[in-house]
């Protein structure tokens, strides 16, 4: 196999760069076919720096015309370029200025990293390592540098002229020609460089600070869609007042931009005081974007603001320490967003995103710490791993350390490391330091790959009136890491009573217990608990405190007993889902489920729809079975997709055809005639009824899909349209190919609605699905280069249809393999992406198992590929 490096990089081998770049000053040229940049970088050697130490600057594809150092050109023999960069071989050992100049197409470049042109927009992607396709530079987090940037483009072309930090200058340049200077004050990293040139419209707004400064705002796009910014430009301005109440941080420019770009390898950008977003992040109105895209604006626009502290001004001294910015900013929005709508449902949410996405990272060939040792393409890195499981580190730090403790860490990480690019260990150092404690232990979380498994049993003694907890964790290998250490699990818990009430206890012994949590240190532990006057039920891992799969010795009517009983929400919807899996596990291993015990989870399901004191979106998740995936990695090995897809679907039959009537009076009940509002009641309202609509027509209620093809017609808004073409789509009704026909017709000129009939398309569960998906990736129109479009067709089908993916005669496995070795060759990043696909592969039976065997080698075996797909395709099929 022949790649474009072969490398892998250690973080053990970290060193700080002989030199450092303290200044930068970058001049813009921007014509119509190229793009000619001047840099004058300002450099000085570190004290230890031996004399004649070479300067080794990163470049990418860059075409060099000249290299000057204070102002006299360099002879020939004093420096070298080639692709990976350029050498000065002996520079000065005092301070001095390196001045370059470069050409850029960034028309033709495709890979979208570096300066690109999208729509006729030129915009950059500089993280993690896209700067050196820009500039010759130390293209390394831990090199911070104040910049200047001077822009000059053709005003028809470009009237709207943005770059980092603060408008210091503006005017005319001649012959059609503008400029513009931009400052940042604030040294950063070049991966947070950005720069917008293009023909942009805008809405705008200030924010008053807290101390009582103007920030201006904007958000820039193209010209007729201002009217879609406007909810992203309300998400800003409240996720700018929560950061101040919540962590007391200030924003710190004058001035505040965002741009909405339509070719985008990411979900959005946080350059200082420039976010570059995908434009499927911004715009949003009924008519186009449901209740989840209003959602995902807020939660991400409020992410890449709050990374102005967490990220920018505190950044990653290496790439290595990617979670330190990335989990903590996942941890700080999913509050966010706990605090604007709904805490219990958010977390839910988080869990499933969690359990869909991590968990089976964690137990697959592409497992690896929050913070990995190693790495061969730090693209790849940008993964479930270190963003989610590193939001829920940080969100366990916060639980053992209370509200209180875990602010005044935060606001000593603050004070301490501004300015600075850090590491894992030193943001855990000012927790340790803040409250007192020991967090030795603890930082194995981010050091150990693996979805720990955390064992439960208990007993009572009604003489004694004691009860006992025996617990026990295990993390199974994972690659590169056979033996596994015990971690410290902050296990919340509550003990309920007969009754349903809360018990008390009057004393404890074995183990480390505070007032509602358990914190386990070790391998196992006995908790014994004195004064309980009855056997209760213990209701373990309240708000899923730690990310953990749990086993228990609870029966079914205990878990039922906990579906109505327990006072934390999660705890109610997660014994619904256990329930549930325990049936679909059963049947999918050819162990028939009893008539009782799905009758005793269909009364549970009809008392949580009936039930008055829970809201309406917790009821919509409360009523959603497990899904195949989770299904699937519960049985852990030998699985046949196709078997489960079969079984979930008789179990929503079986669970929820008796409740026809029910479901159907409140699917009648939950109605609106009001406007469309996006706020948490009316979001809620609208995923209980089409949660409703969904079990209606899984169930194969009498009518049905009829009643969800009506709803797709008459829908006032995109949330209820969409959810009547998944449901209709992903069951592949009679309705199916017509409702997808329509919405097609309507909505071909939206990009972005676009995407949602390409994901429904890839979910369908019908034999044609395969045939179809190759017909919408070979039509002369389809947009192949779009990462949008890409995702949303193939990301869906690799990820979220594995009944059809996993065919077992692998027609499936070679179309995605064949179409991931055609992307890799313009764009790397979604080739890799999609490959990652077939993380499931090794826990197929046997006949599947070897069809994604075979794919995988021949795709190894094809030709070169970039360093982005060989990474993962070598990790994936390691022994």
């Amino acid at each position: 196999m022949r790649t474009e490096t072969e490398h892998t990089i250690y973080l053990k081998d970290y060193a700080p760069s002989p030199y450092k770049i303290t200044a930068v000053d970058l001049d813009f040229r921007i014509l119509a076919d190229t793009t000619r940049v001047r840099a004058l970088l300002t450099i000085e050697p570190q004290a230890e720096t031996a004399p004649g130490t070479p300067l080794v600057l990163d470049g990418d594809g860059l075409k060099l015309s000249s290299v000057a150092i204070d102002g006299a050109p360099l002879a020939l023999v004093a420096y070298a370029a080639d692709d990976n960069g350029l050498t000065i071989i002996e520079p000065p050992l005092r301070r001095f200025v390196l001045e370059t100049e470069v050409t850029l197409k960034p028309e033709g470049n495709l890979k979208l990293m570096g300066l690109y042109r999208s729509s006729g927009t030129w915009c950059t992607q500089c993280e993690p390592e896209g700067f050196r396709r820009i500039t010759y530079y130390l293209d390394r987090p831990d090199n911070l540098a104040t910049f200047k940037v001077t822009m000059t483009a053709p005003r028809d072309l470009a009237p709207v002229l943005l770059a980092n930090g603060n408008l210091v200058g503006q005017g005319d340049a001649g012959d059609g020609m503008h400029f513009a200077v931009w400052e940042d004050p604030f040294p950063k990293p070049a991966y947070l460089f950005a720069l917008v040139a293009g023909d942009l419209g805008s809405i705008t707004d200030s924010f008053t600070t807290a101390s009582g400064r103007k920030v201006d705002l904007a958000i820039y796009c193209e010209h007729g869609k201002e009217d879609q910014c406007l909810w992203a430009m309300d998400s800003l301005k409240r996720s700018m007042a929560w950061d101040e109440k919540r962590f007391g941080r200030e924003y710190d420019l004058d001035i505040f931009n965002i741009v909405a770009v339509s070719d985008f390898n990411f979900g959005a950008m946080e350059n200082k005081g420039l976010n570059i977003f995908n434009d499927k992040l911004v715009f949003a109105q009924p008519a186009t974007a449901t209740d989840a895209d209003y959602e995902n604006i807020e939660r991400v626009i409020a992410h890449e603001y709050f990374h102005n502290w967490t990220g920018n001004r505190i950044t990653c001294r290496d790439w290595f320490q990617l979670c330190l910015k990335e989990g903590l900013t996942v941890y700080r929005d999913q509050e966010f967003t706990s605090d604007e709508r709904s805490r219990a449902v958010k977390r839910i949410s988080d869990v499933v995103t969690l359990r869909s996405a991590q968990f089976p990272e964690d137990g697959g060939p592409l497992a690896h710490p929050a913070r990995p040792d190693q790495y061969r393409e730090i693209n790849n890195f940008y993964t479930p791993t270190v963003y989610e499981k590193g939001a829920e580190i940080v969100r366990m730090l916060a639980t053992l350390l209370g509200e209180a403790g875990f602010r005044k860490g935060m606001d000593l990480y603050f004070e301490r490391h501004d300015g600075e690019a850090t590491t894992i260990e030193a943001f855990l150092a000012v927790f340790a330091e803040a409250n007192g404690v020991d967090l030795e232990q603890f930082k194995t979380w981010y050091l150990q790959a693996g979805t720990p498994r955390l064992t439960m049993s208990d007993s009572y003694d009604a003489v004694s009136q004691t009860y006992t907890l025996k617990l026990s964790q295990e993390t199974l290998p994972t690659p590169g890491q056979l033996t596994k250490q015990a971690l410290v699990l902050p296990i919340k818990f509550g003990l309920i009573g007969p009754n349903g009430s809360p018990m008390g206890w009057s004393a404890v012994s074995g183990g480390e217990v505070r007032d509602d949590m358990i914190v386990l240190r070790e391998a196992s532990a006995e908790i014994t608990f004195k004064g309980i006057a009855n056997k209760p039920v213990p209701s373990l891992l309240r708000e899923f405190s730690a990310p953990v799969n749990l086993d228990t010795n609870l029966t079914q009517d205990d878990r039922l007993f906990l579906a109505q009983h327990d006072s934390d929400p999660y705890g109610r919807w997660q014994a619904l889902q256990d329930v549930a899996t325990a049936l679909a596990v059963d049947a999918a291993t050819g162990k028939p489920w009893s008539d009782a015990a799905v009758a005793g989870l269909s009364r549970a399901m009809a008392d949580t729809l009936a039930n008055k004191d829970l809201d309406d979106a917790f009821k919509a998740l409360a009523l959603g079975l497990p899904g195949e995936a989770v299904i699937g990695r519960t049985i852990g090995k030998d699985i046949d997709p196709a078997r489960i897809h079969e079984v979930r679907n008789a179990l929503t039959k079986a669970v929820f055809g008796p409740l026809g009537r029910d479901l159907l009076i409140a699917y009648t009940n939950l109605s609106s005639t009001l406007p469309y509002q996006p706020d948490a009641a009316s979001t809620g309202r609208r995923a209980l009824r089409n949660r409703v609509l969904a079990l209606l027509v899984g169930s194969e209620a009498a009518g049905a899909s009829a009643l969800a093809a009506s709803q797709y017609a008459e829908a006032t808004n995109m949330t209820d349209r969409y959810a009547a073409l998944t449901i209709l789509g992903s069951a592949w009704t009679a309705e199916a190919p017509t409702v997808l026909a329509d919405f097609r017709t309507r909505f071909t000129a939206n990009p972005l609605v676009f995407d949602k009939w390409l994901m429904v398309s890839a979910l369908a569960q019908d034999e044609g699905v395969l045939e179809r998906i190759k017909a919408i990736l070979a039509a002369p129109d389809f947009p192949k280069s779009n990462p949008n479009r890409l995702r949303s067709l193939l990301g869906s089908f690799v990820m979220s249809n594995p009944a059809q993916f996993t065919r077992p005669d692998g027609t499936a496995f070679r179309f995605i393999t064949d179409v991931v070795a055609d992307i890799d060759t313009r764009n790397p990043q979604v080739a890799a992406r999609v490959l990652t696909g077939f993380r499931i592969w090794q826990m197929l039976e046997p006949q599947r198992r070897e069809a994604a065997r075979s794919a995988l080698t021949a795709l190894q075996a094809g030709g070169k590929l970039s360093r982005n797909t060989a990474d993962i395709l070598a990790r994936m099929l390691a022994e």
